[in-house]
This record gives structure tokens, C-alpha cells and sequence, in this order.
């Protein structure tokens, strides 16, 4: 059986401004998530595009411009590490959201049991076995394996609006 629907038209372009007010809406939290680049340097950046993905195995997800400097790093990095940031660390999601040449410099951390650095001061902290990459649009789609989480207690520093908050229970 065949029907004589019309063909969809092609959507007009989105505008990029309209996308990116409608998506601030949506409030995230903040990670900086960590490696260890080449010649032993740490690696690291402020991301908000983490999520959750599945409990059985244990994945988590971030991306990452592909026009960032760290994006060589993340995709020869076979371990990394997801610091999410507490409250009082909005100054730390800044300094680590902007071009340094050491962004670690003064920044008290430990490394983790596979490498990639620990920050100080943060509620959670996931240790990542590199899962999966998938390029996607202008970025790159990571999937990690927790196999390594500790948590502390506090709130959680979160993005929206683009200004930085945290949560009020209700």
C-alpha cells in the first residue's frame, strides 16, 4: 500500500543564538575532567556536557570541542578522571575554562589510582576507563567506565543562565 504524502520540506537553519539561549535554560552541573597528557603533564577542563549513560556497566559521558587544544590528550588517554565541582569552586570552573599554559599550577590534587588527577575540594570524583569516542556535530562524544568513584558531602556547583549557582531543596 502505498500513500501520496507530501514530502517533508527541509526545516530552515537554527539560529545559533536561539539555540544556545533555549539550551541555558536547561541548568547543569560542573566537572572538570582531567588526564594525563604527553611527557607526564596534566591535562584538564571545565565541562558541563557530563551525563550519566548506564549503571549496568557503569558509563558516563562528556564531550569536547573539536577545536580545543586537550582534545590530542582525551583521545590517546586510556584513563581520566571526572572532578565534580562543589559550590565554592566557581573560580576553579573559570580558571579551568580558560587558556592556560599550566592549569594545574596551584591547584592542590592528588593523582588517582590510574593517573588522572583528583582536585581538592570537590563532592564527587569518578575515575574513567576510556570506553568510547563518536565524533558528533562540532565535537567529540567520550563514553568512560567508572571503575573508581568516591563522593564527599556538600552542594554541587551548577551552570545556568551562564552564571554559576548551586541547588535550594524544596
Amino acid at each position: 500500500m502505498t500513500t501520496d504524502a507530501p514530502a517533508a520540506e527541509e526545516p530552515p537553519p537554527i539560529d545559533e543564538r536561539r539555540l544556545r539561549d533555549a539550551l541555558a535554560e536547561f541548568a547543569t552541573g560542573v566537572a572538570i575532567v582531567c588526564t594525563r597528557g604527553e611527557h607526564g603533564r596534566y591535562v584538564g577542563f571545565t565541562a558541563n556536557s557530563f551525563n550519566a549513560v548506564s549503571l549496568e556497566p557503569p558509563l558516563v559521558t562528556w564531550s569536547l570541542a573539536l577545536r580545543s587544544a586537550s582534545l590530542a590528550a582525551f583521545e590517546r588517554a586510556a584513563w581520566y578522571s571526572i572532578n565534580v565541582l562543589a559550590a565554592d569552586q566557581a573560580a576553579l570552573a573559570r580558571h579551568f575554562s580558560r587558556p592556560h599554559a599550566d592549569r594545574f599550577d596551584g591547584v592542590p590534587h592528588r593523582p588517582g589510582q590510574f593517573g588522572a588527577p583528583l582536585i581538592d575540594g570537590c563532592v564527587a570524583w569518578l575515575e574513567c576507563r576510556h570506553h568510547a569516542r563518536h565524533p558528533a556535530g562540532d565535537h567529540v562524544l567520550f563514553i568512560g567506565e567508572v571503575v573508581g568513584v568516591d563522593r564527599a558531602h556538600g552542594r554541587g556547583l551548577v551552570f545556568h543562565h551562564r552564571r554559576y549557582g548551586t541547588t535550594v531543596p524544596f
